[in-house]
C-alpha cells in the first residue's frame, strides 16, 4: 500500500479546509495527485504534452523516505494520467537511499533522467537513467555516479546552439557543460554565486533571458526565489521572492514551463490530509511574465491553473486519468499499465471539463473483480449531481480478470465535470469510453 491512508484520503480539501467524511463536494483541484505523496515537480513539454515528473514520499514515513520517481501527464493542464513508477532506486545498484528532485531532457531521440542519490558508500551523487521513451522504464546509464560533491537536485537545460547546462547544488550552486552525449561533461564543476541559495535549482531561458529559480530560506519554511542573467553560466543578479514560506512543508521545489500559449509554475506543499513536511504533494498555477520579463509574486490556491481544453470522452480514457479523487489509490499490471484499485465506499474520482457534445447513449466501463464488487454511479456535476448511469460491477473471476460492462447513459450533454462514485470494494477500474447518441454519430 503507498499514498496516503485510507482513512486520510477520506477527506479531501475544500477552500483550504480538511473536511472529515468523503461525502463532500470537490471544489479544489490543487494538489493535482491525491493518490499518493508526491514531491519535486519536473515538467517537461515534449510531443504537445506536458509530463511531469516527481518524487514520491512513502506513506507514513518520518524522514524524507523516498524510494522511486512517478510521471503523470497532462494536455490539458487539469486532469492527470498517472504513469506510475518510471525509476527506482534499485535502478542503480550503487545508490542505497535518497531518491530526490530530479528532471528528465530528450536528445536525439533519447530521455536523460538525472538524480540525486546517497551512494552505498555514502554521501550525495547525480546518477544518469537512460530510456528510449519518455514513459520509461530508466535504466542506469553509466553504472556509477555522472559526478559526486555532496550536491543534489540536477536541473538540464540545452541551449539553442546545442550546448547543455546542469546546475545542481546544497548550499552552494554549481554547474558543468555536458558533452553532447548527456553522459559525461568538459571542464571542471564550477561554483556560482547565487544570493540564498539553498537547493533545488530550476534552470530555464524565456527569450534571451535565462532563469535559475530555487530553494531558500524564507523564514521558518523554505521560500523560492529567482535570479537571472544573460548567460547561462552567470553571473546571476537576484530577483526576488516567487513564492513566500506557506504550506505545511518545511521545503518547496518549483519547476517552470511554457504550455499552449500559458506559462506554469509548480511546487509542492503538505495539503493533502495526512500532509507535512515528510508527506507532500504537487500543485501548479497558472501564471504572466511581467513586460520586464520578470516572474510575479504567487501564493499557493486551491483551485490551481484553469482548464486549457475540453476532455473528449468519446475516445478511450484511462481510469487513472484524474482531476482530483479521494479514498481510492492507483497500482500496475503485470503488463505495465496502470489501474485503480484500493476501492471503498464513497471512494470518487473526478474527471474535468469533459464535453459531451449533443449527448452520450452509453458508457463501457473496464472492470475485474474476484467476487461481486458493488457499483458505479457516474455523476455530473458534483459527487451529488444528477446521475447519468449506473453500472453494477459483478465477479469477473479475478482481481486481475478484465470485463468491459455496457451502461446506458441519460441527460449527459454539454460540457461538464464528471464524477465516478463507488459503492462496495473489492474491485480494480481501467478505463472508460462513452458512445454518442444515434443523432450526435
Amino acid at each position: 500500500m503507498f499514498g496516503p491512508t485510507k482513512s486520510m484520503l477520506r477527506g479531501i480539501a475544500v477552500a483550504g479546509v480538511l473536511l472529515g467524511g468523503s461525502v463532500h463536494v470537490a471544489q479544489a483541484d490543487n494538489p493535482i495527485i491525491q493518490t499518493l505523496y508526491s514531491t519535486d515537480p519536473a515538467p517537461y513539454v515534449w510531443n504537445n504534452t506536458v509530463w511531469l515528473f516527481t518524487g514520491h514520499d512513502e506513506n507514513g514515513a518520518q524522514n524524507y523516505d523516498m524510494r522511486d520517481w512517478r510521471l503523470y501527464s497532462s494536455t490539458d493542464m487539469v486532469n492527470w494520467r498517472d504513469w506510475g513508477v518510471t525509476m527506482s532506486l534499485k535502478t542503480f545498484g550503487w545508490a542505497k537511499a535518497d531518491a530526490w528532485a530530479g528532471q528528465v531532457i530528450e536528445r536525439d531521440g533519447k530521455f536523460y533522467y538525472y538524480v540525486p542519490v546517497t551512494k552505498n558508500s555514502g554521501g550525495y551523487a547525480i546518477g544518469i537513467g537512460i530510456s528510449d521513451k519518455i514513459t520509461g522504464p530508466y535504466k542506469d546509464a553509466l553504472g556509477k555516479p555522472l559526478l559526486a560533491n555532496d550536491g543534489i537536485d540536477p536541473t538540464v537545460w540545452i541551449d539553442d546552439d546545442g550546448q547543455a547546462y546542469m546546475y545542481w547544488g546544497h548550499s552552494s550552486a554549481y554547474y558543468v557543460k555536458l558533452n553532447k552525449d548527456m553522459l559525461s561533461y568538459s571542464g571542471a564543476m564550477t561554483s556560482t554565486s547565487v544570493q540564498n541559495f539553498i537547493e533545488g535549482p530550476w534552470l530555464h531561458k524565456r527569450n534571451s533571458t535565462w532563469y535559475l529559480t530555487y530553494s531558500s530560506f524564507g523564514g521558518g519554511n523554505e521560500d523560492i526565489k529567482y535570479a537571472t542573467s544573460t548567460k547561462p553560466t552567470g553571473p546571476w543578479a537576484s530577483k526576488g521572492q516567487i513564492m513566500a514560506p506557506q504550506g505545511k512543508s518545511f521545503t518547496n521545489h518549483a519547476g517552470i514551463i511554457d504550455y499552449k500559449g500559458g506559462s506554469y509554475f509548480f511546487y509542492h506543499n503538505g495539503a493533502l490530509p495526512g500532509g507535512g513536511t515528510y508527506s507532500r504533494s504537487v500543485c501548479v498555477e497558472k501564471f504572466t511574465y511581467n513586460a520586464d520579463g520578470s516572474i510575479p509574486k504567487m501564493v499557493m490556491t486551491d483551485a490551481g491553473a484553469p482548464q486549457i481544453e475540453p476532455l473528449n470522452p468519446y475516445q478511450q480514457v484511462e481510469a487513472e486519468t484524474i482531476a482530483f479523487s479521494s479514498g481510492l489509490t492507483t497500482a500496475a499490471k503485470s503488463d505495465g499499465g496502470i489501474y485503480v484499485t484500493s476501492i471503498s465506499n464513497n471512494d470518487y474520482i473526478k474527471v474535468k471539463g469533459v464535453d459531451f457534445g449533443t449527448g452520450a447513449a452509453s458508457v463501457d466501463l473496464r472492470v475485474a473483480a474476484a467476487a461481486a464488487g458493488g457499483k458505479i454511479e457516474l455523476r455530473v456535476g458534483s459527487q451529488t449531481g444528477t446521475v447519468i448511469a449506473t453500472c453494477a460491477v459483478d465477479a469477473t473471476g479475478g482481481a486481475q480478470t478484465w470485463k468491459t460492462v455496457s451502461c446506458p447513459v441519460t441527460g449527459a450533454a454539454g460540457k461538464q465535470d464528471l464524477f465516478f462514485k463507488f459503492s462496495g470494494s473489492n474491485y480494480n477500474f481501467d478505463w472508460w469510453q462513452f458512445k454518442q447518441t444515434a443523432a450526435a454519430a
